[in-house]
């Protein structure tokens, strides 16, 4: 019979960081890739209930694309919990206020639901320049096509 090797949980790594520039890609292609590492699927021991400790840092955010009409089509939501308390915001318009919120909203779609989902969303970093505080860590830079 087959047995599964499931990877112990190592306290000794360090985490790794990595850095996304997300200036003229696609807001759909460059959170999968996002996510995949974030859940460490991107290395060989990838064990579905351990977190990996990996670290993202993306730079750029009001520069991510979009592509069709989604610019003034999509809706980003939410609501107070009040009587009349909806709120929606297009795409262009959340842009323009927090851009960061968009790739954040898209990743954490992407990630488990669940504590390890949540932990593993504390480790995205996004910054709507070029600019973070994270130079200490030495990033490594990851580049998309």
């Amino acid at each position: 019979m087959n047995k599964t090797y499931l990877n112990k949980i190592n306290n000794k790594n360090e985490s790794q960081w990595y850095i996304i520039d997300a200036k003229k890609q696609t807001l759909g292609r460059i959170c999968t890739v996002i996510a995949t590492i974030l859940k460490g699927k991107n290395q060989i021991n990838y064990t579905p209930h351990i977190n990996h400790k990996i670290n993202i840092i993306v730079t750029n955010s009001q520069l991510v694309e979009i592509t069709g009409q989604k610019r003034f089509q999509k809706l980003y939501k939410k609501h107070s919990g009040r009587p009349g308390g909806l709120k929606k915001e297009s795409f262009d318009e959340l842009q323009k206020r927090i851009p960061n919120r968009i790739i954040e909203k898209a990743v954490k779609g992407m990630l488990p639901k669940g504590p390890l989902g949540r932990r593993l969303f504390t480790q995205l970093k996004v910054y709507e320049s070029n600019n973070h505080p994270h130079q200490a860590q030495k990033p490594n830079i990851i580049v998309l096509d």
